[in-house]
């Protein structure tokens, strides 16, 4: 074993070593040699000619694989996409592979009946690929979804299919059950196995099963977790009612009574728990239901008792209900704080903790999170934040401190701690990041935006060095599943990388190679095949809407710009000098009439072969679903008014993932925002590449001689290569990506 002295001086390579590495291969190797002695030799010819009462079948696979390689309108035996390493894995998995198994099907000793039934079911795989349309795939997916296809097919050709599925009771296996088609025994040991894991996906997919006696366990295990979804299957017009109504489960059972007996049943259903055990009656909670806050209050204290049911569901409650204070607050900003924080006021330190959370999907104004804040804090009296964390049962802790550390507020949190509840706070705070799937980034995303605001010397080297520690935990330890052993490679080597050369983003760049570049956006990657860059703004139709759209517009009124203003849905901005650009904006009218106008453009831009590669959101964060439901790999650039944490960071690079993301720790103001869009486009007009430094220095010098209320503003914006939250996301995915291929 190598011994690991520094992240730094080792750098990334240690990443793409992880896969040969012993703690983290050996089982790999393992699984490749049990697998060979179960799987056929790899023949890639027919051992005899396809039977004519099967060619059609044969046919089905072979069409879909064509459709595959026409899919980037080229039919060239590549299957492109704009990242090289996925363009790869997927021209290898689909034009490469799945030919293979065709063969591989008709050269096995399966009947001519089960070769029908897996040529079918390969043909629908691969359609499921050809017909996609959701943005950019998932690719790592697709690779495993082809390889469990295949070793599955394997499994059941050599009588081992029961022995296979239970060996990798997974979503692979799931979604090829197909092949398992009158193994009964497999399905059900399968779907209940799964189901009672993962009752939350398994639920949703009730329709399946919902005939077999297995669905029952299934049941009630989602009514632990998914509460909601077997509350709305119970409903009496639901078409699964008396699927529910028929178990026997006692929680399940109490759920029904709350559908039949409850006023307001979505409300009550929090208290499951408390109902199921007699300790509150239906009507007791609907009466508390009634009174908004003494409801959110019922909300918090339950949540700090551990006696909810479903975690999850508590979770969604108390942030939609928090949401509406901090929207409350956000709306009375130009009040003064008596007027503005009387909806708040006479709520305790927990409930405080819970507002701010409620708020972190950045639609909380900066002064309205200080103004809570505060109130939490004074609330708090002698009690330390560590005792109110506690009291809090760590509930979303690193997203907490992520604000704190965004807001300028951490260094105030800490400070009634002593110095050994600082220590394993923070040494909690990046610890075990390694747990969950694949996909679940959200912790590690909160520790590297948090560590981005941090500006104490001391608590920045201690967090390196936690990193450093749990880096070499992960590597070193053979009792960790080899998934999440590979998982936390990648993600403490990557924010020990990121932590180390934060300051520094050239040399960030160098050491993460397998992002684009983070200083700048080459204008060559902007220009579509006319040779114009073609932007799009999003605007919706409140009153902060409309004057933003105002705001807009006056930096286009010039002898630069043309602005066409004959479409009654949206406007088109042509540039009159320098290199040629367009923008496309929707018109502010009033709702729903502003998502119909954009609805609109986006068919018109379809239509016409218009594909953005700048994207602009002007609105709250509510909006920002609409704003971003299209975008595609060419998008570039994408400005947030409003943005933060990872769900909306993953949400831009699940579809487009080599995008720069300007966004901003509150919600947007145009007073920034037009500035910021003047100095997008100057270089883009000049056909030069958007050089993040630059324009950010350049920003920096405009608003140093504006309003202390504009810089505070201007300081909340976060360039792309700056938005570490952003950088690790699409590191991850790149890294991860390499150690499969």
């Amino acid at each position: 074993m190598p011994n690991i002295k520094s992240l730094s001086a080792i750098g990334l390579c240690l990443l793409f070593a992880a896969a040969s590495h012993p703690a983290v291969a050996a089982d790999k190797d393992k699984k490749k040699k049990d697998k060979k002695k179960d799987e056929p030799a790899v023949i890639d010819t027919l051992i005899a000619p396809i039977p004519m009462n099967r060619q059609m079948f044969a046919g089905k696979v072979t069409q879909a694989i064509r459709g595959i390689d026409a899919k980037d309108g080229a039919t060239d035996k590549v299957v492109f996409m704009e990242d090289a390493v996925k363009s790869k894995v997927l021209t290898q998995t689909f034009l490469v592979d799945a030919p293979l198994l065709l063969i591989k099907i008709e050269n096995s000793t399966a009947s001519h009946a089960n070769k029908i039934r897996y040529e079918r079911a390969l043909a629908d795989r691969l359609n499921g690929f050809r017909t996609y349309t959701g943005g950019d795939p998932d690719v790592i997916y697709y690779k495993r979804l082809m390889k469990n296809f295949e070793e599955l097919m394997n499994a059941e050709v050599a009588g081992k299919a029961l022995e296979f599925v239970k060996a990798n009771p997974n979503i692979y296996t799931l979604e090829n059950l197909d092949l398992l088609e009158n193994n009964t025994e497999a399905k059900a040991f399968l779907y209940e196995k799964i189901g009672v894991e993962q009752p939350e996906m398994m639920i949703k997919r009730l329709n399946e099963f919902s005939r077999e006696s297995y669905a029952d366990p299934v049941i009630a295990a989602a009514a632990r977790v998914a509460p909601s979804t077997i509350m709305s299957y119970a409903a009496p017009t639901s078409k699964y009612t008396n699927v529910i109504r028929r178990n026997k489960d006692q929680l399940v059972q109490t759920i029904v009574k709350i559908v039949d007996q409850s006023k307001k049943p979505f409300k009550v259903l929090p208290f499951l728990n408390q109902i199921n055990d007699g300790s509150k009656t239906i009507a007791q909670i609907d009466q508390i239901a009634q009174n908004d806050d003494a409801y959110f209050k019922s909300l918090v204290e339950l949540k700090t008792s551990g006696k909810a049911w479903s975690e999850v569901a508590i979770d969604e409650e108390i942030a939609y209900r928090a949401l509406k204070y901090v929207r409350t607050v956000n709306e009375l900003h130009e009040k003064a704080d008596a007027v503005r924080f009387k909806s708040v006021e006479g709520f305790n330190p927990s409930e405080y903790y819970f507002m701010l959370l409620g708020g972190q999907t950045n639609e909380i104004y900066t002064s309205s999170y200080l103004g809570i804040f505060k109130r939490m804090m004074a609330k708090m009296g002698t009690t330390s934040s560590y005792e109110l964390l506690e009291k809090v049962r760590m509930s979303h802790f690193r997203t907490f401190i992520r604000m704190a550390a965004g807001y300028n507020t951490l260094s105030t949190f800490l400070t009634s701690m002593t110095e050994d509840q600082k220590t394993t706070l923070m040494r909690s705070f990046v610890a075990n990041l390694e747990n969950g799937g694949r996909k679940e980034l959200a912790d590690a995303v909160d520790v590297a935006d948090a560590f981005g605001s941090l500006n104490n010397p001391e608590l920045i080297t201690f967090l390196k060095d936690e990193v450093k520690s749990n880096y070499e935990r992960v590597y070193k330890d053979k009792s960790i599943p080899a998934d999440n052993r590979e998982k936390g490679v990648i993600v403490y080597g990557l924010l020990g990388t990121i932590f180390n050369n934060a300051s520094d983003a050239g040399q960030l760049q160098e050491s993460v190679s397998e992002i684009p570049p983070i200083n700048f956006v080459d204008y060559n990657s902007l220009v579509d095949k006319d040779g114009k860059v073609i932007q799009q703004v999003f605007f919706y139709g409140d009153e902060d809407g409309k004057i933003s759209y105002g705001s807009f517009l006056t930096n286009f009124r010039s002898k630069n710009w043309k602005i066409d203003e004959s479409n009654p849905d949206w406007i088109t901005i042509t540039s009159l000098v320098g290199k040629p650009t367009v923008i496309y904006a929707n018109r502010p009218l009033e709702e729903p009439k502003d998502e119909e106008a954009q609805n609109k453009l986006y068919a018109y831009l379809d239509a016409n072969e218009i594909y953005p590669t700048i994207v602009i959101h002007r609105g709250h964060s509510y909006h920002l679903d609409g704003s971003l439901k299209n975008l595609t790999p060419k998008v570039k650039i994408v400005m947030l008014g409003s943005c933060g944490g990872f769900h909306n960071l993953a949400n831009v690079l699940d579809k487009a993932p080599d995008a720069n993301i300007i966004s901003t720790k509150q919600v947007g103001s145009y007073r920034i925002n037009e500035p910021i869009i003047r100095e997008l486009n100057a270089p883009i007009l000049k056909g030069e590449n958007v050089d993040w430094l630059a324009m950010w220095k350049n920003l920096g010098t405009e608003f140093s001689a504006k309003s202390v209320g504009d810089k505070d503003l201007f300081s909340d914006y976060i360039p792309p290569n700056r938005n570490l939250g952003a950088i690790f996301i699409k590191a991850y995915r790149k890294m991860e990506l390499s150690q499969e291929g």
